[in-house]
């Protein structure tokens, strides 16, 4: 897939630093819920997940970090199954209590690190 066919969401610092120059990046200053929210709005506006909202196992919550890769086309309508997916992954978000208020920067960079190999990961198959 071309690097132009997708834009990586994201609230991690880490992603912009290794991709803003050579990707299509959209940074967001917000919690791991507001990625997804910011996500689902994109949904909403036609574009289509192109990687799991809740990839890995570290649960929602867990890290403050989260990188979701979505088409940078627009459908005319509202791909279900990416609205399905979007949706869960924000209530699964709601189940769990936010414990990311109190990790320390070495934690914080651990995490960043972690969504940096998932989302890499992602861009292989992609860019394959």
């Amino acid at each position: 897939m071309d690097r132009t066919a997708y834009l990586i969401m994201t609230n991690n610092p880490l992603v912009v630093e290794r991709l803003g120059d050579t990707h299509e990046v959209e940074f967001l200053e917000t919690s791991y819920e507001g990625l997804l929210l910011a996500v689902r709005d994109k949904v909403h506006e036609g574009h289509t997940l192109l990687s799991h909202p809740l990839a890995g196992s570290v649960k929602p919550n867990e890290t403050p970090y989260r990188s979701i890769m979505v088409s940078c086309e627009r459908c005319d309508a509202v791909d279900a199954r990416s609205l399905s997916l979007i949706e869960r992954a924000i209530e699964a978000c709601r189940k769990f209590e936010d414990k990311t208020s109190g990790y320390g920067e070495r934690a914080l960079k651990d995490f960043q690190l972690i969504d940096w190999t998932l989302l890499e990961s992602g861009l292989d198959s992609a860019d394959a």
